[in-house]
């Protein structure tokens, strides 16, 4: 994740785990502290909707992990509880998302978002050690492999070592039934790595966008952690810490040698950015009917294109760019006839046209879907802004909602002032 693909939002996702971890064993009674509140719900929420923000695989991953997590602990406790609480949870991080859910959910209508899933993207080509006709992918892949073996051994080793899920001396019910829950979650996360789940990717809702199976390390090296800490309290348990952080070396040895970051890349990408040039976007969040491949190199903010054939000269227009912000775009145009003024712009549905007050509808180039927008003769005022549509408006709604019912929830399940381990028939003696 570092020295390799440098995803910060996924490594930050991944951060968040052990935090939503937590609060879902306290959210299934699993934790010996106190029985779950309806705080709880909502310190649940809190950080799975943070993983939801911060990397969309990794909400996906969090979202199947934790649903099989309070399936197992339903069913463990042969009770509706865990689950009920669970699904609450689940439900309010989505509901707290919602301002980024559902419009991603509602705009993937707008692009090419299935190419997410073209070649060297697809969870069939990127199971642990498998190869393809691309050098560089099935070498990248390996590595991601032999991390993902490492992990899956220490899974293993830990697990055993720690035997919290089997009815021991020195395991308590509780302990036996999160550590088994756990320890379903890491051997389906296990099972996700490999060829023979591909069912499972082809029809779990939204599965395939995880893209890269290997992902599910994230979730694979969690458990492991859990193992390992309990390990670690046992006689010479001391030494796993120690073999474990030994082996970090080699390891973090090979990953630093066989990267391949270019250091021209960054700050070549930086000086596109602050010179106007841009750079070339993903194919996925291209706008329908667009290849960015065919879009012209180094144009301009605003071009008048002839009127009739392309290959017709161009009027003669005066253009002034008076604002060219993210969402805001103000042209100043002057024409002696009719002319079609192109800007360095893609016709997404979001964007509202209005040429001298009046709202018109934006046209498009024959080959690629840049936004052209047709002016009269004489002096014309081109408005060009990012509407909020009703996803985004009705995204917030559910989120300020979503907020509000967890605040709700936290003030609820506060601890009430006096003495916690006073009996309540206890009686009162007067001062």
């Amino acid at each position: 994740m570092t020295y390799i693909r440098s995803d910060f939002a996924e490594q930050l996702a991944c951060a968040l785990f052990p935090l939503m971890l937590l609060a879902a064993l306290r959210l299934c009674d699993f934790l010996d502290d106190s029985p779950p509140k309806l705080s709880s719900i909502a310190l649940f929420a809190l950080p799975f909707a943070g993983v939801w923000l911060s990397n969309a695989p990794a909400g996906v991953i969090a979202s199947y992990s934790m649903a099989l997590f309070f399936v197992c602990a339903a069913c463990s406790a042969r009770s509706w509880q865990p689950l009920l609480r669970g699904v609450a949870g689940l439900a309010l991080g989505l509901g707290l998302a919602a301002f980024y859910l559902l419009p991603a959910a509602y705009e993937q209508r707008w692009v090419n978002i299935r190419q997410a899933l073209s070649s060297g993207l697809l969870p069939s080509q990127n199971f642990l050690f498998t190869a393809i006709n691309d050098p560089e992918h099935t070498w990248f892949n390996w590595i991601a492999s032999y991390c993902a073996l490492g992990l899956l051994l220490l899974l293993a080793l830990t697990a055993l070592g720690s035997r919290r899920f089997s009815a021991t001396a020195d395991s308590s019910l509780r302990s036996r039934r999160s550590f088994l829950a756990l320890l379903v979650v890491g051997a389906s996360a296990t099972l996700l790595t490999l060829p023979l789940s591909s069912p499972l990717w082809n029809h779990l809702p939204k599965l395939r966008f995880v893209q890269f199976p290997w992902r599910w390390m994230s979730v694979i090296a969690l458990v492991a952690s859990c193992f390992l800490a309990v390990v670690a309290e046992k006689r010479l348990g001391w030494l796993w810490v120690a073999l474990l952080v030994l082996l970090t070396v080699p390891l973090a040895s090979f990953l630093v040698d066989n990267t391949w970051w270019d250091e021209d890349e960054m700050s070549a990408q930086r000086d596109a950015i602050d010179s106007g040039h841009g750079f070339d976007g993903t194919d996925e969040y291209d706008p329908l009917g667009d290849d960015h491949l065919d879009l012209p190199p180094n144009a301009v903010l605003a071009l008048a294109l002839p009127t009739e054939q392309e290959d017709s000269p161009a009027p003669q227009v005066g253009l002034q760019i008076e604002r060219w912000t993210t969402e805001q775009k103000d042209i100043q145009v002057d024409a002696l006839a009719p002319a079609r003024i192109a800007l360095r712009l893609l016709n997404y549905p979001a964007w509202r046209v209005e040429v001298n007050g009046k709202a018109v509808a934006a046209e498009r180039r024959d080959d690629v879907n840049q936004m052209v927008i047709p002016v009269e003769a004489g002096s014309s005022r081109i408005r060009v802004r990012f509407a909020r549509t009703w996803d985004r408006f009705w995204g917030a709604a559910v989120s300020a909602a979503a907020g509000l019912l967890a605040a709700l929830l936290l003030w609820l399940g506060r601890k009430r002032p006096g003495n916690p381990h006073a009996s309540e028939n206890e009686p009162i003696v007067p001062s």
